[in-house]
């Protein structure tokens, strides 16, 4: 498979602490990646390391089949990031500061700016300061700096931070069209897991500085479990009831729910069953696991806010 972003083995401590240990990621051409984890798993310190704003420890990283230290201008150039919050003139306007951007790059046209602050939705912000900015404004901004210069790689930090659901519906549409239509490769890092489902190709998962998983979307979906979800007055009742009565042990309980993963016995005998044992049940829904739910059986649970 052509890759345009590998890493082997990359580590990066500081002083005792080891806050990536021996990471080997790869992402593939036109693809869109995402990266996922807790705070302070190591996403940030790794997308840095990539874009040599942070040293490496030990590994190695490839960009576009080179070391990244080889011909190191030819190479950035075809990049394009954010990594934590953007960062501009906060006395001018979101033009007025890519225009600088523009200046400093070289070989950007000046339709580029225009074209950019269009595509992010901030074309009819001309007069206003960045320092009357919303965040989800500066993260559009930040988002059209490093779209403008039509890099063939993206690397993207929390980019939908602050923004509301018209407008992470709006940048999910458009890193799929940079993916799907143009071949942008696109690494992606974020806490909202339900963005990443929908437009990743590939997920890494980070877990106290290491990379527990790595694994393409459609094969993760075909291990997503089914499973029938009870809502009783008393799931614990509910689930001695499974065991004694028809002889399941594949299941959770959370509250009121119960999670039956077995798709072979009879829901309505054992909704009959929980009935005449004086448990009310409120709800019956066959459901499948969502990436959250992966997620969270991967690094034992606990969410990764």
């Amino acid at each position: 498979m052509d890759y345009v972003m590998e890493t082997q083995n990359l580590t990066k401590r500081y002083q005792s602490a080891t806050v990536v240990d021996h990471v080997s990621l790869h992402v593939p051409k036109g693809k869109i990646y995402g990266l996922l984890g807790r705070n302070g798993a190591g996403k940030t310190t790794i997308m840095k390391m990539m874009l040599q704003l942070v040293c490496p420890t030990e590994g190695t990283i490839r960009l576009f089949g080179m070391g990244y230290q080889e011909h190191i201008s030819d190479t950035y150039r075809k990049i394009g990031s954010i990594i934590e919050t953007p960062g501009f003139y906060t006395n001018l306007t979101g033009q007025e500061n890519l225009e600088i951007l523009a200046k400093l790059r070289g070989q950007i046209p000046k339709e580029a700016v225009k074209s950019a602050l269009e595509i992010v939705g901030l074309d009819k912000e001309k007069k206003k300061p960045f320092s009357d900015y919303s965040l989800g404004m500066k993260q559009r901004l930040g988002i059209a700096a490093a779209i403008m210069h039509e890099p063939e790689l993206l690397i993207l930090d929390e980019p939908i931070n602050g923004l509301d659901p018209i407008g992470i519906s709006e940048i999910r549409q458009f890193l799929c069209e940079l993916s799907h239509t143009k071949g942008t490769t696109i690494f992606i890092s974020s806490h909202v897991l339900s963005e990443i489902e929908q437009i990743a190709d590939m997920i890494g998962v980070m877990n106290e500085g290491k990379l527990v998983e790595e694994v393409n979307m459609e094969e993760l979906h075909k291990r997503k479990r089914k499973y029938i979800r009870f809502t009783v007055s008393d799931s614990v009742a509910a689930s001695t009831l499974l065991k004694k009565r028809c002889g399941i042990m594949d299941y959770e309980t959370e509250d009121s729910t119960l999670k039956v993963y077995n798709d072979t016995f009879n829901v309505g005998e054992f909704n009959k069953l929980l009935v005449e044992n004086g448990l009310m049940v409120t709800g019956i829904n066959t459901c499948e696991e969502n990436l959250e739910d992966y997620f969270s059986e991967l690094i034992g649970g606990g969410g990764i806010a």
